[in-house]
């Protein structure tokens, strides 16, 4: 049986959420990462499938970034990206802007560990085509 072309997947800890949006373009996958108060567009990230420089038999991936001035949501943006590269073999851009007003290193830490969550969450979901 043929698995979704789209979804959503959203993860919550520490009185926060972050929500995922994904579907199947083709054979390329296109994810909206969003959360905190304000969700955006901050980073933009499109991740290839290439073998590993190091071990040909493994897989990597390459990316490219683009980041509006004074956004820092490039670490979210790229580790889903690259990791659904790698992952399910495909192209796969991943747009991610979270904002909470007042955040400190505290707070930046529960949504880095919210990503890796939700990355895990997206593997799952859109690798069931």
């Amino acid at each position: 049986m043929a698995g979704a072309e789209s979804g959503e997947v959203s993860i919550s800890g520490d009185g926060r959420t972050i929500s995922a949006w994904w579907r199947w373009v083709g054979d390329d996958l296109v994810v909206t990462v969003s959360g905190g108060t304000q969700p955006h567009v901050g980073s933009v990230v499109l991740a290839a499938p290439r073998p590993s420089g190091s071990d040909p038999s493994a897989r990597s991936a390459t990316s490219s970034i683009l980041n509006l001035p004074g956004h820092k949501d490039e670490p979210v943006a790229r580790r889903i990206a690259e990791r659904l590269a790698i992952e399910l073999g495909h192209a796969v851009v991943v747009t991610a802007g979270i904002h909470e007003d007042g955040l400190d290193t505290a707070g930046i830490e529960s949504y880095l560990e919210l990503a890796r969550r939700l990355e895990d969450a997206l593997v799952r979901a859109a690798g069931r085509r």
